[in-house]
């Protein structure tokens, strides 16, 4: 989320300052690095597709989409945890036998 929440903010903040904004080599490299980081953290989402594309647009990079890309995979992911842990939970023990601690 850190890694996504920065690049999202250079893109905001520092790359318009120095570079010719939206048309800018350096975002485009950024956008790059980002997607390759984040795939190799999180392994292939298909959040990161269409957050990769509107980024290469321009002006609309001006949306955190890295952040919002990220936001949604981990919502996914504490959604699917919280459902297999309920699913332990719920499943009856052998009889004679003591459930795990």
């Amino acid at each position: 989320m850190v890694l996504a929440m920065a690049a999202d903010a250079l893109q905001l903040f520092v790359f318009p300052l120095f570079a010719e904004g939206a048309l800018s080599p350096a975002d485009d490299v950024l956008d790059v690095a980002v997607a390759i980081i984040l795939v190799r953290l999180l392994g292939w989402h298909w959040e990161f597709l269409p957050a990769f594309a509107a980024e290469l647009i321009p002006g609309a990079d001006l949306v955190p989409f890295w952040t919002l890309a990220v936001a949604n995979v981990y919502r996914k992911w504490t959604k699917i945890s919280t459902a297999d842990d309920a699913v332990q939970a719920q499943r009856p023990a052998l009889p004679g036998t003591q459930p795990p601690i």
